[in-house]
C-alpha cells in the first residue's frame, strides 16, 4: 500500500512582493520651462529649481514651466519648489475638474476644460464629435504653472505667438494667463462653427420626408452639445472674477483683456445654449415622424387584414361540413365562391387604396 505525502514538510510557495513604482523625475513630465525677463527670453535651458531661483536672484521677471499629465510625485517636486497647496496639487494630478478660479494667498489656479471637433463623415455614423480636455494654471507673483491632460491641448502655439508679442509679456505671468484663456476661448469659437454644421445636417435629415432618421443619431448629437456644455459654460464665472478690480492681484491693463474673452465666452455658450434647445425640438419632431409612420403602418396593416378576411369567412363558413348547404349541388357553385370572393376583395383594395390607406 502506497503511502501518503507528509504535508508537514512541504514548505509554502512565497508569494512574491510587488515590484515598488520608480518614481519619475519632474523633468520627465516638464515640456517646457524658461525665464523671461523684460518681455524677452533668456538663453539657455533651464530645471524648474534653477529658473525660479535665475528670478528671484534678478529681481525682476517671471517663470513659465509647462507640465503634461505629471504624476503625483512629478506634481509634488513642483509644488515645494513653487510653494503650492496641497489641494492646488491634489487638482492638477487628478484632472476632471469643472472650470474654476481659486486663489490661495498669493497664488490664483485656474481650471479650464478644452474642447476639439473629432472629423466624421456624416452625423448618422459618428460616435463621437467633440473631445475634452484640462489645463489647470497656477499663477504666482513671479511664475506661471500650466499641467495639460488631453493630447490636444498643447499651448506650444500660445508661448510662441507671446514670446514675439515682448510688450505682452512686461505685463508678468497674468499676461501668460490671459493669452492661454483667450486661446482656449477662440478654440471654443473654431468648435461650435463645426457643431453648427452638424446641428444643421440633423435638421435637414429630420425634416427630409425620404430619409428614416434613428432618434439615437440625435440623442449622440444631444449628448455631445451636453458635454460641450458643461466644458464650457461653468467658465462664465472665472471669467468675471477676473475681470473684477476685487483682489487686486491682476492688473488693471490684463482686466480689460479679460473683457474681451469673457464677450468671445458669453457669444459661444448663448450658441450652445442655441443648439440644445433646437435638438430638443428635433426630439419632438422625430418622435412624431416615427409616431405618424407607425400609425400609417398600422392603417396598412388593418386593410390587408380587413381583405385576408373575406376569403377566410367564406372558407369558415364551407368548412363547417353540414350535409344541407346553400350551392353544395349547384354545378357552377365553386367558381361562383371564388369569384363573389375577388370581387369582394378587389373592392375593399380599391376603397383602401382611395383613402390613401395602401
Amino acid at each position: 500500500m502506497p503511502s501518503r505525502p507528509s504535508w508537514t514538510n512541504v514548505r509554502p510557495t512565497p508569494v512574491s512582493a510587488p515590484t515598488p513604482k520608480i518614481p519619475l523625475p519632474a523633468a520627465r513630465a516638464i515640456v517646457d520651462c524658461a525665464v523671461y525677463v523684460d518681455g524677452a527670453r533668456l538663453p539657455g535651458r533651464y530645471t524648474h529649481r534653477s529658473a525660479l531661483a535665475e528670478v528671484r536672484e534678478r529681481g525682476t521677471g517671471f517663470v513659465w514651466v509647462g507640465m503634461h499629465a505629471p504624476d503625483e510625485g512629478q506634481m509634488q517636486d513642483v509644488a515645494e519648489t513653487f510653494g503650492l497647496h496641497e489641494l492646488m496639487v491634489e487638482d492638477a494630478v487628478h484632472a476632471h475638474e469643472r472650470p474654476k478660479l481659486e486663489r490661495y494667498d498669493n497664488v490664483m489656479f485656474l481650471v479650464l476644460r478644452t474642447v476639439v471637433y473629432v472629423p466624421h463623415d456624416s452625423v448618422a455614423t459618428a460616435n463621437e464629435i467633440v473631445e475634452t480636455g484640462e489645463i489647470m494654471i497656477f499663477v504666482g507673483p513671479d511664475f506661471v504653472i500650466t499641467v495639460r491632460h488631453g493630447d490636444h491641448s498643447e499651448l506650444a502655439t500660445v508661448r510662441t505667438s507671446l514670446e514675439q508679442n515682448p510688450e505682452r509679456l512686461v505685463m508678468g505671468p497674468f499676461a501668460a494667463l490671459h493669452a492661454i484663456t483667450d486661446h482656449v476661448v477662440d478654440s471654443y469659437l473654431s468648435v461650435i462653427q463645426l457643431v453648427e454644421q452638424d446641428v444643421d445636417g440633423m435638421e435637414e435629415l429630420v425634416f427630409n420626408p425620404r430619409h428614416a432618421i434613428a432618434v439615437e443619431h440625435i440623442y449622440l448629437l444631444k449628448r455631445e452639445i451636453v458635454e460641450l456644455r458643461r466644458s464650457v459654460t461653468p467658465l462664465g464665472l472665472p471669467l468675471l472674477q477676473l475681470t473684477q478690480p476685487a483682489g487686486g492681484l491682476v492688473p488693471k491693463e490684463i482686466r480689460r483683456y479679460f473683457r474681451d474673452v469673457r464677450d468671445h465666452h458669453t457669444i459661444v455658450a448663448e450658441r450652445i445654449a442655441e443648439y440644445d434647445e433646437v435638438l430638443s425640438s428635433l426630439v419632438d419632431a422625430a418622435l412624431a415622424k416615427i409616431a405618424v409612420q407607425q400609425n400609417t403602418d398600422m392603417r396598412k396593416i388593418s386593410a390587408w387584414v380587413a381583405i385576408a378576411a373575406v376569403p377566410t369567412m367564406v372558407a369558415g363558413i364551407y368548412g363547417m361540413n353540414f350535409e344541407y348547404m346553400p350551392e353544395l349541388s349547384f354545378h357552377y357553385g365553386y367558381w361562383t365562391v371564388l369569384g363573389a370572393i375577388a370581387t369582394v376583395c378587389v373592392g375593399l383594395f380599391a376603397l383602401f387604396r382611395r383613402n390613401n390607406w395602401l
